[in-house]
């Protein structure tokens, strides 16, 4: 069972697990924010399947790279983190180096499946000999990954976690125009008539016979004489109108603000969870089968 570095096994390897790289990854313990290291590399066996993380301890056992069974590993890519599964310091300490030119053969896996066992549990890959040690029921030529699944198998121990969604309404106000008033104020003309009542003088000359007419006056009574005016000014009234300006009304310009409630409507969606123990997919079991099976 030859193994290569994944880079090794597929150069173009980016583009199958879509660029997320699990290169770099920091590595820490499950269940706590301990870090303990960061991923240098992935071995993959040769069908392509993950076998092991290459794990350089560098901050927590300086200048020492070992190998991560996949099965002790759990991958959240939304943290960008790898958390190792039930490994101590002190299990680290006693795991075999990795380096660059380490042969991954049976034999060194061998050595680290044993710092990864627990002898006391017993597995399907060993039996009890006579003084109380565990001895392996396989050997070079017959053993397979399934006889360390807790090691091995990602599906052992998969947990699974999805988050449920869902909508709500987010009522918000945006202040828009709706119209605009222009007040202002413009000069009409008319022409009006006023009565004015005006007098005007006029001289009025009647001749009358005076009681005593025909009485005879002495010659010094009477004066005859040439020259003799009489002078009356005559006068008349003329209408003088003129305008003046006053304050006829007042207008105040306001705004108002009227209040109301108004109703929005809108469909939102919700996520449910849907599990089913009988075996059926969720589509047979709500009723909804695609298209294609109808």
């Amino acid at each position: 069972m030859p193994l290569q570095k994944i880079s090794e096994f597929d150069t173009d390897y980016r583009d199958a697990i879509q660029g997320n790289d699990i290169k770099g990854m920091d590595v820490y313990v499950q269940g706590t924010d301990e870090k303990i290291g960061t991923v240098s590399d992935a071995v993959v066996d040769e069908q392509g399947a993950f076998r092991y993380l290459i794990i350089d301890l560098g901050l927590w056992i300086f200048g020492k790279k070992v190998l991560l069974p996949v099965g002790k590993s759990r991958i959240d890519s939304r943290a960008n983190r790898v958390y190792a599964v039930g490994i101590t310091k002190e299990q680290a300490e006693n795991l075999p180096e990795y380096q660059e030119h380490t042969a991954l053969d049976y034999d060194y896996e061998e050595r680290v499946r044993g710092g990864y066992r627990t002898p006391s549990v017993g597995s399907s890959a060993t039996v009890a000999s006579t003084d109380g040690r565990t001895a392996p029921t396989y050997d070079r030529n017959n053993y397979t990954y399934a006889n360390d699944a807790d090691l091995y198998d990602v599906n052992a121990h998969e947990d699974q976690t999805f988050k449920l969604y869902e909508e709500r309404l987010v009522a918000n106000k945006q202040r828009r125009k709706t119209g605009e008033v222009t007040i202002g104020k413009h000069v009409e003309t008319e022409t009006v008539r006023v009565s004015v009542p005006v007098e005007r003088e006029r001289v009025v000359i009647e001749r009358v016979t005076p009681q005593d007419a025909g009485k005879v006056v002495s010659a010094e009574t009477a004066n005859f004489g040439e020259g003799e005016v009489a002078r009356i000014e005559l006068y008349e009234e003329v209408a003088d109108v003129q305008k003046e300006a006053f304050v006829r009304e007042e207008v105040r310009v306001q705004k108002v603000v009227d209040k109301e409630t108004v109703e929005v409507k809108e469909t939102i969606r919700r996520e449910e969870l849907d599990v089913d123990a009988e075996g059926r997919t969720i589509e047979e079991k709500t009723g909804k089968l695609p298209k294609d099976r109808i």
